[in-house]
């Protein structure tokens, strides 16, 4: 009986040894600067034995499972000191990482975070970052270092060209992508229409562009997102920098409040070039400031709170007569909580505001408009194993929409006041994410949001015969207005229409040798906000309103498939994607259609839908003291509104039901279609002292409209025009380039300066803005005046910190 019962405990001795051998524990921590205790996003945790790895969160935070042993850890990011540590993983870690600057990779040059390896092996594509330090050496216009001009370099994404606001990425539309700082959304992204954007660069940690493969954490725009975080604050030091250009100038301040727990930071920027006019005799303005906030707070190991806002105004002016102010106002307030060392999560609460307002002495009037919304989200990470980590969450927003307000400015104005009809809508989603790592070789990401709108009752509500607010004419082949039949006063309690959309997303990715893979992924969208504006770049006028009764969201389906390769351990890197993307629901207006103070915006619309397809090719250079990349984008933008079969919507006009749609029904391009599109950036390290700076921009013409012949009415001359966008501008394209002086540092002084000496377009290239017809008065002959925004523009800026 002995010999038995000591044979059983043997066998238990040895499984119990077995389970022990293969258990495993988790090691977490935040990863953070050592000079200030910023935390910082995508630092990459290595484990070279096991050719595994993870990366930090957007609040710096990493988790990883593996089973107990020693292991060798590699710390690596972009221009920080690489950290190698030996940990005995035997039980559940905390521990958190301070990385020290590397002075001799101060001007390093990339388009994604320092993780290519590990890039290669994950399911994400379609994304780029940007370095602050590279957006602050690329040459812009005036020496004022930009978010949106910066993006433009990437392949897949253009503008509408020089001072145009907002940006296009895959052929789609500038209301189509979703800007975020700090979480919050912006409206909005350019200051003085477009010259500048609102993003202050010394306030900014990290920019990431997502143009496909989107996660399901992200929804309501079908084009692309734009995640932009700002600077939480040095919680060590009290610093200082800012710098002084030829037309604008920046100061920002950031310190403890209570060291290593408590930070603050505080940035302004402004515009004075206005100032100088009066030289001229000049009265009129044009200027903008901007006002950049955090502060935020460790309570303790597992929670951290923040508390960030976002402030900038534009004025334009001309003689007092006519005054334009415009600008975007976010407040966010966020806690981070660990629920143990696998699970994170993020409460945020933020609110949103857009204004645009309008007074033109000349008239008598006062105009606004604009839109707000109010946002809950709650997001957790769960980081369940070494191969396999949960993304979920909800998220819910609450919107209201001034489509404009007339007031009187004066006692002797004929002017009636006048609200139009506000509108009121809510916005929530579920959503989850699973990353999941298969095998050595293939990774997947899938995840799936359910989304749903409500567009919420009003005070008035137009009701049309047959629920038909636009009318077709068979006769003059002409669309127009229908007018209502009735009103009626729902009320903000009741409910016009719900939407609901389940929005699949999913990727994979297939890893060779370690230096390259395949990737592809499938993403679907719903967008429920709509930009209503006739131009190909959006205008501080332009006013967004909600999905509706006669609306329909937007409905995006997009593929992508590519091939990526490290060169040379990294040293070269290339990347090149084939993308397809249809839309449903795309929005475009009949002929004549007026956009401005129309209460009845359902009697100019009409639903269609559009498609983009496309190749874009990356190749960079990311060492060295030659870097840079070159991009190129072969691709395709289209639009459709067929005419309606108003028999199948069970509609029955007594007529003709054939329509002819926009354009004929036939497909169009687009604004922003531009079928190549090239982009060089390069940067080259002379010495500790001076650094050079390039980028060559070629983008095919914007497609326009020509008049295609003219008749006679009543002794005026009057153009008509043919099927839409189908000319195109002279081709786009341009040279930037810079120098940086960044003077030997004396030890005994604390500041630290460089001067950026830039030509923006250097051979003063005269790109078409537009091209307008006109009869000369001389000849009596009809012209083309082409109308040019900038030629050459040599610009200084200094730049300082301690």
């Amino acid at each position: 009986m002995s010999k038995q019962y000591f044979f059983l405990l043997f066998t238990l001795l040895l499984q119990l040894g077995f389970l022990q051998a293969q258990q495993k524990f988790t090691l977490s921590g935040t990863v953070s600067e050592a000079n200030s205790n910023e935390t910082l996003i995508g630092v990459t945790i290595a484990i070279p034995s096991l050719k595994t790895g993870v990366t930090t969160n957007e609040y710096g935070f990493y988790s990883i499972t593996l089973p107990q042993g020693e292991y060798e850890l590699v710390l690596s990011y972009l221009g920080f000191q690489d950290i190698r540590e030996t940990i005995r993983l035997d039980r559940n870690i905390k521990k958190d990482f301070n990385l020290l600057e590397a002075a001799e990779e101060l001007e390093e040059v990339v388009v994604t975070d320092n993780a290519e390896r590990l890039d290669i092996r994950k399911p994400q594509m379609s994304v780029n970052t940007l370095a602050v330090r590279t957006i602050k050496q690329i040459p812009v216009v005036l020496g004022e270092a930009d978010v949106i001009k910066s993006l433009i370099l990437l392949p897949g994404v253009t503008n509408a060209g020089e001072a145009s606001s907002g940006f296009n990425v895959r052929g789609g539309a500038a209301d189509q992508n979703l800007i975020l700082l700090d979480e919050a959304t912006v409206f909005n992204s350019s200051h003085l229409f477009g010259f500048f954007s609102v993003f202050n660069p010394d306030a900014i940690k990290d920019v990431k562009l997502f143009k496909g493969g989107i996660p399901a954490r992200y929804g309501g725009r079908v084009s692309s997102v734009l995640e932009i975080f700002q600077k939480e604050g040095n919680s060590k030091d009290f610093k200082v920098n800012g710098g002084i250009g030829a037309v604008a100038s920046r100061l920002l301040l950031e310190g403890p409040i209570t060291k290593d727990r408590t930070a603050f930071l505080v940035g302004g920027r402004a515009s004075y070039a206005h100032l100088f006019l009066p030289l001229f005799d000049v009265d009129n303005k044009a200027y903008f400031y901007d006002l950049n906030t955090k502060i935020n707070h460790k309570i303790n190991d597992r929670n951290s709170i923040f508390l960030s806002g976002y402030f900038g105004r534009d004025l334009f002016s001309i003689n007092d007569n006519f005054v334009n102010t415009y600008g975007n106002a976010v407040g966010n307030f966020r806690w981070n909580h660990l629920f143990s060392d696998k699970l994170f999560s993020n409460l945020s609460l933020i609110y949103s505001d857009y204004f645009y307002g309008l007074e033109l002495d000349f008239v008598g009037f006062d105009w606004d408009s604009g839109i707000q919304n109010f946002n809950l989200k709650y997001d957790l990470k769960h980081y369940v194993n070494d191969k396999l980590q949960l993304n979920y969450g909800m998220h819910n927003t609450y919107y209201v929409f001034n489509p404009g307000r007339i007031r009187p400015n004066s006692p002797d104005s004929g002017i009636v006041e006048e609200q139009l009809t506000k509108k009121y809508a809510n916005e929530n989603a579920i959503y989850i994410d699973v990353e999941h790592k298969i095998s050595d070789n293939l990774s997947m990401g899938y995840g799936l949001r359910a989304s749903q709108f409500n567009r919420f009752g009003q005070d008035e509500f137009y009701v049309y015969e047959n629920d038909n607010p636009v009318l077709f004419d068979p006769f003059s082949l002409v669309y127009r207005e229908a007018e209502p039949i009735d009103t009626i006063n729902p009320g903000r309690s009741g409910t016009l229409k719900k939407f609901f959309n389940l929005e699949p997303r999913i990727s994979a990715s297939y890893n060779f040798d370690g230096k390259s893979s395949v990737k592809a992924s499938y993403t679907r969208l719903a967008q429920y906000l709509h930009l209503l504006s006739n131009t190909s770049s959006p205008t501080p006028l332009d006013v967004w309103t909600p999905s509706g009764p006669f609306v329909e969201p937007q409905l995006l389906d997009q593929y992508a498939i590519g091939y990526f390769r490290n060169i040379k351990d990294g040293v070269f890197s290339f990347e090149t994607e084939a993308f397809y993307k249809e839309i449903q629901n795309r929005i475009d207006y009949i002929d004549g259609a007026n956009l401005i103070a129309n209460n009845a915006i359902e009697q100019i619309i009409l639903n269609g839908e559009a498609r983009a397809y496309g190749l874009e090719f990356l190749i960079r250079k990311n060492e060295g003291r030659l870097k840079g990349w070159v991009a190129y984008t072969w691709s395709k933008s289209e639009q459709r509104t067929p005419g309606r079969d108003l028999r199948a919507l069970g509609i029955d006009t007594g007529r003709s039901d054939l329509e002819t749609g926009i354009n004929l029904g036939q497909w169009y391009n687009t604004p922003y279609d531009k079928r190549h599109d090239l982009a060089l950036y390069g940067s080259y390290e002379l010495s500790p002292s001076w650094s050079f700076n390039a980028n060559f921009i070629f983008q095919t013409g914007q497609p326009t409209n020509y008049p295609i012949g003219q008749f006679e009415f009543e002794g005026l001359v009057v153009p008509y025009y043919g099927l839409r966008n189908k000319e195109r501008l002279p081709d786009y394209h341009r040279l930037d380039v810079s120098a940086i002086l960044t003077p030997k540092r004396n030890q005994r002084k604390k500041v630290q300066s460089e001067w950026v000496f830039s030509i923006y377009n250097l051979y003063s290239r005269k790109n078409a803005a537009s091209i307008n017809f006109r009869e000369n008065e001389d000849t009596g002959r009809n012209e083309a005046i082409r109308t040019s925004i900038f030629g050459i523009i040599p610009s200084i800026t200094y730049n300082f910190r301690f």
